[in-house]
């Protein structure tokens, strides 16, 4: 079985982490789905919208999802939740910071050569990400819409 691990924020989930998921879930078999803990999105981020338990509730609950798990604190390194998952591959959404290469020699040095690391496309929508949301509507309630 090919196992695939996407992780994300996923706060304000909409259809560009659907698109995401989506993707990633057509790498493989099994999608399992790391949803970052509170103090790594208060740490990397903002303060979360909705708590990490509610976020890994509505991201399990998504078709693509198998399994939906909260990630490590910041201050447990990211590669160690690796050995519990065992992916296959690492699926990248198109707008997350994270280089590909350096993903790579980091795989590599802690032993893990054998996970693929691919990066999926966005969505061609211009909502596809939670702050392009929150934006839309900051400016439509400025504007007197609400």
């Amino acid at each position: 079985m090919r196992k695939v691990m996407a992780v994300g924020v996923f706060d304000l989930l909409h259809a560009g982490h659907l698109h995401y998921l989506e993707q990633a879930k057509a790498l493989g078999d099994h999608l399992t789905v790391v949803v970052a803990h509170d103090d790594t999105v208060r740490k990397r981020k903002h303060e979360p919208v909705t708590n990490q338990d509610l976020r890994r509730r509505m991201v399990e609950g998504l078709k693509p999802v198998d399994v939906a798990c909260i990630g490590n604190p910041p201050e447990v390194p990211i590669f160690d939740i690796l050995p519990e998952i065992q992916p296959s591959v690492i699926a990248l959404g198109y707008d997350q910071e994270h280089a590909e290469d350096r993903i790579r020699t980091a795989l590599e040095e802690r032993g893990f050569s054998s996970i693929d690391v691919v990066r999926v496309e966005g969505l061609s929508d211009d909502l596809d990400g939670t702050r392009k949301i929150i934006a839309r509507i900051v400016e439509r309630a400025k504007g007197g819409e609400f």
